[in-house]
C-alpha cells in the first residue's frame, strides 16, 4: 500500500512539474544503451532547493516505480519534523530514513537498508543547501561529505546515476515559499558502474584514502558539470 501511495505521489510530482516547467537534460560521458537499467544509487550534486523533487519530471516512470517500491532515501531528521515538507518527504520512497548529522545508529540503519538486494538509494551528498551567496546557511563553502563513500562501499553492484544540477535558485531559493513557474530545469546526467568505480578509487587512495578519493572525484565532476 505504501509503495502505491509513493508511486502516485511521484507520478503526480512528475505531471505537475512537466506542466509548469521546461526541461533541458543532457547526458555526458559514455552513455550505455539503456542508462536507466540497473541503477542502484542516484546522486544529486549541487543541492540548492527543497524543490528538487521536480527533477522527477525528467525521469522515466519505471525509475519512479522502483524508487516507490525499493527506494531508500536518507533525509535530515529536522526536515522530516516539518509539518508539511516532512510529511511529503516521508512518502517519496519505500524506506525514508531520518538521519542526524552524526555517524550514529541512524546512518548505520540507512547503510544496512541501502545494501539490500534491489534497493535503490537517492542521496544529496552535500547534506545541506546552497544559499544565494553560494555558501551554506552557516556561511561555509559547499563541500561533498564523506558519507557518499560509505554508500559506494555498501552497495555491491549496479550503476550510480549522477545528476549534475544547474541549481534551482531561479525557481525557488532557500527561504522563499513559492516557486516561480515556467522556468527551465537544467541538468546533466552520467552513469558509472559501481564495481569499476569502487575499484578505481581504491587503487588511487587505498583503503584508508578511499573516502577522500571519492569526495575528490565527485567534487571534480560537480565543478565540471554543474554550471
Amino acid at each position: 500500500m505504501r509503495s502505491q501511495i509513493s508511486y502516485a505521489l511521484l507520478r503526480s510530482v512528475k505531471f505537475v512539474s512537466r506542466l509548469f516547467f521546461g526541461y533541458e537534460i543532457r547526458w555526458v560521458g559514455d552513455v550505455p544503451p539503456d542508462p536507466w537499467e540497473g541503477v542502484r544509487v542516484i546522486t544529486i550534486l549541487n543541492h540548492t532547493s527543497l524543490y528538487e523533487p521536480i527533477f522527477a519530471g525528467g525521469a522515466p516512470d519505471r525509475l519512479l516505480k522502483r524508487i516507490a517500491r525499493q527506494g531508500v532515501v536518507p533525509v535530515a531528521d529536522k526536515t522530516t519534523r516539518r509539518p508539511l515538507v516532512g510529511r511529503f518527504f516521508r512518502l517519496v520512497a519505500e524506506d525514508v530514513v531520518p538521519i542526524t548529522r552524526e555517524r550514529d545508529e541512524t546512518w548505520e540503519r540507512f547503510l544496512s537498508q541501502a545494501s539490500q538486494p534491489g534497493a535503490i538509494v537517492v542521496i544529496l551528498p552535500e547534506g545541506r543547501m546552497k544559499r544565494k551567496t553560494g555558501l551554506d546557511l552557516a556561511g561555509n563553502p559547499m563541500t561533498i561529505r564523506g558519507g557518499i563513500a560509505d554508500i559506494v562501499r555498501a552497495v555491491p553492484d549496479g550503476r550510480m546515476l549522477l545528476c549534475y544540477s544547474r541549481g534551482l535558485h531561479h525557481i525557488q531559493a532557500p527561504g522563499e515559499l513559492l516557486p516561480r513557474p515556467f522556468r527551465t530545469v537544467k541538468a546533466r546526467l552520467e552513469t558509472v558502474e559501481l564495481v569499476g568505480y569502487r575499484q578505481k578509487l581504491l587503487e588511487r587512495g587505498g583503503d584508508e584514502g578511499f573516502k577522500a578519493a571519492v569526495v575528490e572525484d565527485l567534487t571534480r565532476r560537480r565543478d565540471l558539470y554543474c554550471h
